[in-house]
Order: structure tokens, then C-alpha cells, then sequence
């Protein structure tokens, strides 16, 4: 999570924390708390393990030991830990999956091009 750090450090919503609404970021965010609503960034979205998403997330990397419901786009790789508990949609350039995550969704794996553009800029191609 280097390359959209504030300070060093990711934006995080801790434990105790509960949102509901919509956070858009261009850092990368650690969620150990609550989150009811969507979240879009063009870093990376970690889910803790007592993390919970009830929303969207659109994001260009992933990395999941919590749960979520909803729908997830993620331009890049989506990586489940074996604690993770995904339920809804999942848009994702590439998938890997731990031994003993739970993945009852509906997948569709696209080219990172085919991937709508999180920061509204289209990437050109060679």
C-alpha cells in the first residue's frame, strides 16, 4: 500500500468506527471498521479481518480478510484471505483465492483495460 499512502500511513476506518455514506479517495484505505455505502479510490481497499462492507467498492487493487456484500470493480487483482466472506458481484482483472474464503458471487473476469477507469482517464495501449 505504498504508492497511495498519506504520510506513510492509509486512510483507516478502526474497529470502533461505523460509516454510512460514500468515500471517494485517491489513497489506498484499510477498513477494520463498518462500512455501509461505497467506496472509490484509485489505491487499494483493504478489508481487515473484523472489517465489514455492505456496498460498493471500486478500486484498482484489493485484498480481503473481512466480508463484504455488494458489488465489487476492481481494475487489477482482487487477493481473499482465507477469512474473507464475499457475497454479490465481483468485476475483477484477476482473482486469488486462499484455501477456506467463502466466494458466493457472481464473477466476471475482464482484461485491466476492459476495467472501467477509476480516476476517469483512459490508459493508452500500445
Amino acid at each position: 500500500m505504498k504508492n497511495n499512502e498519506l504520510n506513510g500511513q492509509p486512510n483507516r476506518i478502526e474497529r470502533s468506527t461505523k460509516i454510512t455514506g460514500e468515500i471517494v479517495s485517491e489513497a489506498d484505505f484499510r477498513i477494520d471498521g463498518t462500512l455501509e455505502g461505497s467506496i472509490t479510490t484509485s489505491g487499494k481497499v483493504v478489508i481487515g479481518k473484523e472489517g465489514v462492507i455492505n456496498g460498493n467498492v471500486h478500486c484498482t487493487y484489493a485484498d480481503v480478510e473481512g466480508k463484504f456484500s455488494g458489488k465489487i470493480e476492481v481494475k487489477e487483482s482482487l487477493s481473499l484471505k482465507s477469512t474473507s466472506e464475499i457475497e454479490g458481484e465481483v468485476i475483477i482483472g484477476k482473482l486469488i483465492v486462499e484455501s477456506g474464503a467463502v466466494f458466493n458471487a457472481k464473477c466476471s473476469m475482464k482484461a485491466a483495460a476492459d476495467v472501467k477507469s477509476i480516476s476517469g482517464k483512459r490508459e493508452k495501449t500500445a
